[in-house]
């Protein structure tokens, strides 16, 4: 059976074979601020079971307040790197109270009483676990939940160790010890330490794997030039739902924009369609989603919509860009855009059937002279613009 000295080193020796993984993690995906997080939290923990192995053969007042304080420090680190990975940025409320702690805990040990110290820092770690556990429940809905589970799990049971070791101090009050505790919850607690820190490691590659996925996702689905969703995404989300008569596809089509290019340049003809998914990112909210298809062809998707209101968010939309002014060296450039409005039936139409219509009205609204708006075959011309500077 392992003595104490033994667990300790397990407990050492695990740890830094989890922060040395954690740091080559982040070496090779630096975005992944949390990982490197995860491994100084870590680093920390292990210099505390070093430091406190070392107190236990030869105790002083001032290596204790070093070990106690690293003890509080690791899991607050452990603790904000929690904070990171779910977006939540109000760290004071982790690191004030623990700061605070840890100077009680320095100014009670200072004074002789190390008990109390060792109590005060087991009541610090175990409120920071409680807090990582509950962050990981409630703020992680868009996460894997099982994933999210097994670490509230893992944060609830090394919660219960240190809460264990500090109530055997307190039954036994011992204020003053002058050595370090060690009793059958001390023991218990390095087990646990090992087998957390072991399961912290497997998750935290988990959790640094799914991020990955839902980046690269979120990549292979947002156009880089606009930052709208792009074809894969149009296909993803709607490519096998039935279109029914209260969803429509908007097509749109920047004029001329050949010319744009010839006459002002490509960085130019980039600020122009910038410009206008700008412009319809506006009218996107929740039903109405917009896509670059590619080139200048743009798609806003209306859902729970009338024929009336599609077309007059599309002729909006017309409008809005017919206004904008893209500053060039030769001159302010203004640009006008085509819409081609095409609507679901009753028996449910498909992504491409739909695609379809609003691509014959764009067309018939390009051969009317473009600038304009056209639902299925019937031309309604929106609202006069003013003049253009220079039009493309």
């Amino acid at each position: 059976m392992l003595d104490y000295s033994s667990l300790l080193l397990a407990a050492a020796l695990s740890g830094t074979c989890l922060s040395i993984t954690m740091f080559a993690i982040w070496f090779a995906a630096p975005q992944a601020r949390f990982v490197l997080t995860v491994g100084c939290g870590i680093l920390v923990l292990v210099a505390h079971v070093v430091l406190f192995w070392r107190y236990a053969r030869d105790p002083s007042p001032w290596l204790c307040q070093i070990v106690l304080a690293l003890l509080s420090l690791g899991f607050l680190v452990l603790c904000l790197s929690a904070m990171q990975y779910l977006g939540v940025r109000d760290y004071g409320r982790a690191i004030l109270p623990t700061l605070a702690a840890m100077a009680v805990c320095a100014g009670v040990t200072y004074l002789g009483l190390d008990g109390v110290g060792f109590i005060v820092t087991y009541a610090t770690v175990t409120a920071l676990l409680t807090l990582m556990g509950v962050m990981f429940w409630i703020k992680g809905g868009g996460h894997d939940r099982r994933i999210l589970l097994v670490v509230s799990f893992l944060s609830s049971v090394c919660a219960l160790s240190f809460v264990l070791c500090a109530a055997v101090l307190l039954v036994k009050g011992q204020w003053t010890l002058g050595v370090a505790p060690d009793n059958w919850a001390e023991r218990l607690n390095s087990v646990v330490a090992v087998a957390c820190m072991t399961g912290l490691g497997a998750l935290t590659l988990s959790l640094h794997h799914l991020q990955a996925q839902t980046e690269l996702k979120a990549e292979t689905m947002t156009d880089p030039l606009t930052g709208l969703m792009n074809r894969r995404a149009l296909t993803a989300f709607y490519g096998e739902r039935a279109f029914g008569p209260f969803m429509s596809v908007a097509m749109f089509d920047l004029d001329h924009f050949k010319k744009t290019n010839d006459a002002f340049g490509h960085p130019v003809g980039d600020q122009v369609l910038r410009r206008f998914a700008t412009v319809i990112r506006k009218y996107a909210r929740t039903g109405v989603d917009a896509f670059r298809l590619g080139g200048e062809e743009f798609v806003l998707v209306m859902s729970r919509m009338t024929e009336e209101k599609a077309y007059e968010i599309a002729s909006k939309i017309s409008v809005a860009f017919g206004t904008e002014v893209v500053a060039t060296q030769l001159g302010p450039l203004r640009s006008t855009v085509s819409g081609g409005v095409g609507f679901g039936g009753t028996g449910g139409s498909s992504l491409d059937d739909v695609l379809a219509e609003a691509d014959a009205a764009l067309y018939a609204a390009k051969r009317a002279g473009r600038n304009r708006v056209i639902v299925q075959n019937k031309e309604r011309k929106t609202d006069q613009v003013e003049p253009a500077l220079r039009s493309a």
